[in-house]
């Protein structure tokens, strides 16, 4: 089941890495909403964060998945990744769209930071490995199951 819908896409959350990812901001932000003034919440890092990974799930991927602005070349041609469009400077968001007859879906696959070129810790690289491991099934179907196991999103 998509956690929603957005611009006739489906959109699934990875569990183990985004979906994780996701539930600790969310709570993170949830602490920080009770703690800050109101002035204070707006402008923290983690607000922002947060907000800008939520517009860009929400609106800026489901406009057109398969841009060319989120396109990735070489061993990861078949995913994408925003950069920019809200996100501070060195985090990534990595996704795979799949357009097919049946259904239109994309799987937020994981926020990626930090983006340091040539080091071993760069999103990139660490993405890299995941894909070369396997840690993402290739087949629409097995990343969908995959993406079955939901977390709790507090109320």
């Amino acid at each position: 089941m998509p956690k929603f819908v957005s611009n006739g896409w489906e959109i699934y959350f990875h569990p183990r890495l985004f979906g994780t990812q996701y539930q600790k901001l969310f709570n993170r932000v949830a602490n920080l909403r009770e703690k800050l003034a109101t002035d204070e919440f707006k402008t923290h890092a983690t607000v922002k964060l947060f907000a800008a990974i939520t517009v860009a799930i929400e609106t800026k991927i489901p406009s057109d998945p398969l841009a060319n602005h989120f396109a990735l070349t070489g061993a990861l041609k078949r995913y994408g990744r925003v950069k920019k469009m809200g996100l501070p400077e060195r985090y990534r968001l990595f996704f795979r769209a799949f357009d097919t007859p049946q259904l239109k879906a994309i799987v937020i696959l994981w926020l990626g930071f930090p983006r340091r070129e040539g080091a071993k810790d760069d999103c990139y690289e660490v993405f890299t490995k995941m894909v070369a491991r396997g840690t993402f099934p290739d087949s629409l179907e097995q990343l969908l199951a995959d993406c079955e196991v939901t977390f709790d999103e507090p109320q």
